[in-house]
């Protein structure tokens, strides 16, 4: 068979829009994972959290997500995270899993303590508040409404 160049020629500009486009949309996603020091922070549970998830402080991502794993002793959730070298975080923060939305993905937002001193590369954040799903929001809900204030 005898190819005509300006089919390959084609072919190849094609390619190269595809890789451009690929490109582009990685860079405007942000899914890169954020290179700075390492904070840990334990949970009862995580909700959906996952490698390369976010780390917020107002809605702006200062890290992401690098690790999850589980205490053997205490089977507590151990959430390592990785924090923007220029954002000093106060040893009194605090770690909130929540989510973008009612069914969004999941993210670690960070409440920035008054502190004058600040977490190092290895520091564990102890002020934590665990994840709270929709099914745990609904009975509590239940149980308030159920409840006419008799306790046995």
């Amino acid at each position: 068979m005898n190819k005509k160049p300006v089919e390959t020629i084609m072919g190849i500009v094609v390619l190269f829009v595809a890789a451009f486009f690929l490109y582009f949309a990685f860079k405007v996603s942000d899914l890169q994972v954020v290179k700075g020091y390492n904070l840990t922070a334990n949970f009862l549970k995580v909700g959906g959290l996952n490698v390369g998830s976010d780390v917020r402080i107002n809605g702006i991502k200062v890290g992401s997500i690098v690790e999850l794993g589980l205490d053997e002793t205490d089977y507590i959730a151990k959430v390592k995270m990785s924090i923007l070298p220029n954002i000093k975080l106060p040893n009194d923060s605090v770690a909130v899993i929540v989510g973008d939305g009612l069914m969004g993905d999941k993210f670690i937002k960070i409440e920035p303590g008054k502190s004058q001193k600040f977490f190092q590369d290895g520091d564990t954040i102890t002020k934590v508040k665990d994840f709270k799903a929709l099914e745990d929001m609904v009975g509590e809900i239940i149980f308030m409404v159920t409840d006419d204030g008799k306790s046995n």
